[in-house]
């Protein structure tokens, strides 16, 4: 192996500093969910909580997911769904508790990864700019373990790293972005065995969340993996708000969503540029050097052409991001933080408060195309070679 390769991140030292300033930004990040609270960032709110909630009593009256009803979200996910039926009788409250203690691990999980000041600040006051999807939906659930690979990897953890972006794809399939990334990583950093062992490590995670309910109804589990992936062109992706600003195109609701009927050729062609891209990323990454920096940015712009390309983007899709954007250092990092920002205030303007008039009216359709070409120059910044004002270091 090269010097390269045998690199370590700098050790995170929690000195009396340091942990003051993690314990500031976790007030700020609780205090800044409460503020969700008030009318003013959660009018007619849209969640998915209800649906959480058939699903979580249905286990405790010990109904198999998968076989004896159907679960839209991989066999990972049920843990959020159940864990609030134990505790009171007001589920979406505590549901949304749940998810402020998976946003403040994934605000620890920034700080380990050797984030900037300003990048843990962000993640800190995020709810704000998030909105009413952060407790009504489960997204922070797979993020938090998206961000703990992140780290685990960027310090040279892999066998954690690994384990933890198994138990993130277990939880949601976005999370397979990283995985050739994640492969080249250990690979240029611990040589083939460790990739190896990693990628095991990856398989067994996975295989304990999906083999038991494969055993028990292999039928339903395929049809919930399959659902998602044959899923229409969803009324905020790309090529939809684009149809919306400039046609009139005509809405169903299929596979739990609301979708453009026909259309199929912009659907495919989208998936083919997302998977494309990300591919053009991976290769990028490994004809460049295996530092730990070039890692986190390269690991936030794959997720973001899942994102951004995606024939689905819905508009919980850009928590994913929040965490880690801002582990992009430098110049470029703050652009790229200043364009998920905009991103997500934008998002804020039209859903949940004005998202039927987008739908059955076509009101602020030029917004949400904004939204997602702010989304395509975000992976633009983060991908571009590092030159002139983009520059890194």
């Amino acid at each position: 192996m090269n010097r390269l390769s045998r690199l370590r991140f700098p050790s995170f030292r929690l000195d009396r500093r340091t942990a003051a300033g993690l314990a500031l930004a976790v007030a700020v990040f609780l205090g800044s969910w409460a503020l969700l609270h008030l009318s003013v960032f959660s009018p007619n709110q849209l969640g998915d909580t209800p649906v959480y909630q058939d699903y979580g009593y249905a286990m405790r009256v010990r109904e198999v997911p998968y076989r004896d009803f159907s679960v839209e979200y991989p066999p990972g996910a049920l843990v959020a769904f159940l864990a609030p039926t134990f505790f009171t009788s007001n589920y979406s409250e505590e549901f949304g508790w749940l998810m402020a203690a998976c946003g403040v691990a994934s605000l620890l999980f920034v700080a380990l990864a050797r984030a900037t000041r300003p990048a843990v600040a962000f993640v800190a006051v995020s709810p704000l700019l998030i909105g009413s999807l952060a407790f009504s939906r489960f997204d922070f659930y797979p993020t938090a373990f998206v961000v703990a690979a992140i780290a685990a990897f960027a310090r040279d953890r892999h066998g954690l790293g690994w384990a933890a972006l198994g138990a993130a794809f277990a939880i949601k399939l976005f999370a397979a972005a990283l995985v050739p990334l994640a492969l080249i990583w250990t690979l240029r950093r611990r040589g083939p065995s460790a990739a190896a062992r990693g990628l095991a490590i990856w398989i067994a995670v996975v295989e304990a969340a999906f083999i038991p309910f494969l055993i028990a109804s292999p039928h339903g589990l395929w049809k919930s993996v399959s659902g998602q992936l044959s899923r229409p062109l969803q009324i905020e992706s790309l090529g939809a708000s684009f149809l919306m600003t400039f046609g009139h195109p005509h809405v169903i609701a299929t596979h739990g969503s609301l979708n453009l009927s026909g259309h199929g050729a912009i659907g495919a062609s989208l998936a083919v540029l997302s998977l494309a891209t990300m591919a053009a990323l991976w290769i990028s990454f490994a004809r460049g050097p295996a530092d730990p920096e070039r890692f986190m940015r390269y690991s936030a712009a794959c997720i973001c052409a899942f994102v951004a390309f995606g024939k689905v983007l819905s508009p919980q899709f850009l928590i994913w991001l929040v965490p880690i954007v801002p582990l992009t250092r430098g110049r470029r990092g703050i652009a790229a933080t200043a364009l998920l920002a905009a991103a997500l205030v934008d998002t804020e303007v039209w859903f949940p408060s004005r998202y039927y008039g987008y739908v059955y009216h076509q009101h602020l359709a030029w917004l949400v195309l904004v939204r997602d070409l702010l989304l395509v120059a975000l992976l633009a910044v983060l991908s571009l070679p590092a030159r002139g004002r983009l520059r890194t270091r």
